[in-house]
């Protein structure tokens, strides 16, 4: 694997040298670098090296890390490492607030042209699939649809009956929706609904619509997904759930609940804090908790997976076959420059 993106980038090396100035970085408006892959396998130490040598300037694709005082849970990058490299779309709102893909979407196209308007590199970095793919195939998205009244009715079924209930409605009126919708993502199930009973349409088919109006944006676009043997990634997983709790998770969880934020940390999407409020209320030790955070959060790596691995455009390396961080990284670069000379 090594080898098959060492020479590109020896061939970009002497194209440089041999180039003058031909060899600088490729300018606005077209490039972006997306850097994914799923949740603990290391991308964070990996894209702030990448960025420092591009060099470039991150856009967080992860669609916890966007709330404000959500910091161990989400495994944001440190005040530091931010400090290292500038990282956009880091503590947008207050997790009592909507947040959606396609503010998401438009969040990300402004920062990724910001950062391209100064002559630097874009690099999208996360593990979001349809974040990812809302920015690089830019695709629309229904402004429609949007009924605060049915939306509250609906969280307020999901809360006395479950959000089993709401799933099992979705699967009858939008059985494709909800085949791509976790059944615990409660928010994106109440919004699937929620369109459904204010057009009459199912949301999956705007989607489709939106895929067929899509806005090629990027002529130069690079994918890199980094993975890691399946039992080395769930040990790493492990390893950050247990210093999480070291970090402070249960007492970050405190501090939003008397916020007011119960609604959001109770949410199929807020793992880790969802179930550390089930052991603040009492239904269960938090050893138990530690345990379901490890097996959702590994749950959720192996769904993360299977929504990247069906993108053929993404470049793919196992970044547990390197000695070192460096090499890691040497090799990232590696292969990103080798994919732009030949661009």
């Amino acid at each position: 694997m090594v080898r098959d993106v060492l020479s590109p980038v020896k061939a970009l090396t002497n194209q440089e040298n041999n180039s003058g100035n031909q060899g600088k970085n490729p300018g606005p408006p077209d490039w972006l670098v997306v850097l994914t892959g799923p949740t603990a396998v290391g991308k964070t130490d990996i894209s702030i090296e990448v960025a420092q040598q591009l060099p470039g300037e991150i856009v967080s694709c992860d669609s916890m890390q966007v709330y404000k005082y959500m910091d161990i849970g989400t495994a944001k990058p440190s005040i530091s490492e931010r400090e290292t490299v500038p990282h956009h779309l880091i503590d947008v709102v207050t997790p009592d607030m909507d947040f959606n893909v396609a503010r998401f979407q438009e969040l990300a196209e402004a920062a990724i042209s910001d950062i391209a308007s100064r002559g630097r590199i874009p690099i999208l970095v996360g593990g979001t699939g349809l974040y990812i793919n809302a920015v690089v195939d830019g695709f629309l998205f229904p402004c429609e649809g949007a009924s605060p009244k049915i939306r509250e009715s609906l969280e307020e079924e999901a809360c006395e009956k479950g959000g089993d209930v709401l799933y099992s409605k979705l699967e009858e009126l939008d059985p494709q929706a909800a085949r791509k919708i976790h059944p615990n993502d409660t928010r994106r199930i109440i919004r699937a609904l929620e369109v459904y009973f204010t057009t009459g349409r199912p949301i999956s088919e705007m989607w489709r619509e939106g895929r067929r109006k899509k806005r090629a944006r990027f002529d130069r676009l690079v994918m890199v997904g980094l993975v890691r043997e399946r039992s080395a990634l769930y040990e790493r997983i492990n390893r950050r759930c247990d210093k999480m709790i070291e970090l402070g998770l249960v007492e970050e969880t405190m501090q939003l609940l008397a916020r007011g934020y119960s609604k959001t940390l109770t949410s199929g999407q807020a793992l880790g804090y969802k179930e550390i409020v089930m052991y603040l209320k009492g239904e269960c030790s938090l050893e138990e908790a530690v345990e379901l955070i490890k097996r959702d959060t590994r749950r959720y790596a192996k769904r993360q997976l299977t929504w990247l691995r069906a993108d053929p455009r993404i470049e793919w390396l196992d970044i547990g076959l390197f000695e070192s961080k460096e090499e890691a990284v040497r090799c990232v670069l590696a292969l990103i420059k080798g994919k732009m000379a030949a661009m």
